[in-house]
């Protein structure tokens, strides 16, 4: 018999379920990746709105003229005014774009919360789609602006508040799914990974969106517009909510392609009509031989119970009677009661008002210090979210490894301000400068954002206080970053009235934002360490 080719064996190396999970982590990675594809061309297009058609206190006459030849041979619309695009051409353009991200972002924290609560009563795979096609609708709504030749404020802005609202209904969906399908030991590093698709779809945004902004800004929202719809398409056609829709064990084994005795479920015949059917899950007995067996990995929690220093079980551990949907959704308030639902959401708030800060504004401050136009500056901010893909597999690999999520995340907290001081002095200095601080500000700010949104998440809305109930993920995930989107609104806000005054203003809000971030989190931070110190003290006895 012929021994089979190196490709072949590869692929029969990886068991069924094995397979499965890495489909599902691939796409969700893209679906969530283009939704934040569709959000970036705001940012790119704010150059191209406004121009500086004079030169202003903050730029030198000769610096102006160099900045004037660098973007001369740009050809300007026939429908656009010498300093941009009506009614954004007035000297109050800051205000008007931030009243833009202001819209978005204050809409998608609205509806945030009530994203999650709707999310557990629905279907993922059609809750999703109908957002993605949604959002795909009111993205490429903003574009046709231009083809249309619109001036009025109120249409971009309803375009902006349409758009937050639909958007909310990518995050809670995917965690949730993402988080039916791992486990916790390692899920610091597996969404440190999978969080990326924040920075990819960043770049994505805005390499695509750089590429029109200065010929046809239209199609700088229009073709990201019809990337999120066609992504829909996908999740309607491909997406699995949960491993037991098809017979697949809940978290991955750790033991060649047997599941573990821990996640082997003995499941009735009707249980996998479709996902939303109930089923009856049936522990198998353990011996005394297996149950003294070192916990895989993957079924242990990284948080730390709120009452005393032991790690919470696993939540599958605790499932009786109707499973996952025989349970009812959990409330608002029963959510809160989780402990550090509350401390890990205000820090959110401010961890993200530093992250959108920059998603939002960055490109047009690197056009007003480095004097680029609108496209070499939206291709330049791509480095931050370079940045930010391995701040966030730092992120989470540093909390498997200390097994503290919240103090991972304060570390890079404390790192961030001083960072942000430097970027600012240091970005000034010349294009080189700029690069590399803006490659180190995106790991440091966007480690702790990417961690708490992910796997801190996760790992909340499966504490042992639940019983088991997932259903409560989605609202647990939605809480979280709903409150974070509060921060998400106002940082953009505040970025667009402080501005004018000067960017070191700017950075000075960003820098105390970071600090309050790190103060709600003293707490978890101080239980986390003293739990340490006991169990070495435990040991040493």
């Amino acid at each position: 018999m012929a021994q089979l080719p190196p490709g072949i064996r590869f692929i029969t190396s990886f068991s069924r379920d094995q397979w499965y999970r890495a489909f599902i982590f691939t796409l969700t990675f893209f679906l969530y990746a283009s939704f934040h594809l569709s959000r970036k061309p705001i940012s790119i297009v704010k150059g191209e709105l406004h121009k500086h058609c004079a030169a202003s206190h903050e730029v030198e006459l000769s610096s102006y003229r160099e900045y004037a030849a660098q973007i001369q041979h740009v050809k300007k619309p026939s429908n656009a005014s010498q300093c941009g695009w009506e009614p954004f051409d007035k000297n109050n353009y800051k205000q008007l774009l931030g009243a833009l991200d202001y819209s978005f972002l204050c809409a998608y924290a609205i509806g945030m919360y009530l994203s999650g609560i709707i999310g557990e009563r629905l279907p993922i795979r059609y809750y999703l789609t109908v957002g993605m096609l949604a959002s795909g609708l009111f993205t490429a709504m903003f574009g046709l602006g231009y083809f249309y030749n619109i001036h009025n404020l109120w249409f971009y802005i309803m375009a902006q508040i349409a758009n937050g609202l639909v958007q909310t209904t990518g995050w809670p969906s995917v965690v949730t799914c993402i988080g039916n399908w791992f486990g916790k030991g390692r899920r610091g590093l597996i969404m440190g990974i999978w969080n990326s698709h924040t920075s990819v779809g960043n770049i994505l945004g805005s390499l695509i969106a750089a590429y029109w902004v200065s010929t046809c800004w239209g199609l700088s929202f229009v073709m990201p517009g019809v990337i999120i719809a066609v992504m829909g398409i996908f999740c309607f056609l491909f997406l699995i909510e949960h491993p037991k829709d098809i017979s697949c064990s809940s978290t991955p084994s750790s033991h060649g392609h047997e599941p573990s005795i821990s996640t082997e479920f003995i499941v009735s015949s009707n249980a996998f009509l479709n996902g939303a059917s109930r089923f009856r899950v049936h522990m198998p007995t353990l011996n005394a031989k297996e149950a003294s067996k070192p916990q895989d990995p993957e079924m242990q929690h990284l948080l730390i119970d709120s009452e005393n220093c032991t790690a919470s079980q696993n939540s599958s551990s605790a499932i009786t009677g109707e499973g996952r949907h025989g349970t009812s959704a959990i409330s608002f308030l029963g959510a809160l009661r989780i402990p550090g639902v509350i401390e890990f959401s205000l820090c959110l708030l401010f961890a993200k008002l530093v992250s959108y800060t920059f998603l939002f504004w960055l490109p047009l401050y690197i056009t007003n210090v480095e004097h680029l136009d609108a496209k070499r500056a939206g291709d330049l901010s791509t480095l931050f979210d370079v940045g930010g893909i391995f701040g966030g597999i730092l992120a989470g690999l540093i909390s498997d490894r200390l097994e503290k999520r919240a103090s991972t995340c304060g570390m890079m907290l404390l790192l961030a301000a001083p960072t942000l001081y430097m970027f600012s002095a240091v970005s000034k200095m010349g294009l080189e400068a700029t690069v590399v601080m803006l490659l180190i500000s995106g790991a440091l700010v966007n480690g702790p954002y990417a961690l708490i949104t992910t796997a801190v998440s996760a790992d909340l809305g499966t504490h042992k206080s639940l019983k088991g109930n997932a259903r409560a993920l989605s609202t647990v995930t939605a809480i979280i970053d709903g409150t974070g989107s509060v921060g998400a609104a106002l940082g953009p806000l505040l970025a667009g009235l402080i501005s004018p005054s000067g960017w070191n203003n700017v950075f000075y809000m960003l820098m105390v934002a970071d600090a309050c971030a790190l103060l709600f989190l003293l707490r978890l931070i101080q239980k986390e360490l003293r739990c340490n110190a006991d169990h070495t003290l435990f040991k040493e006895h």
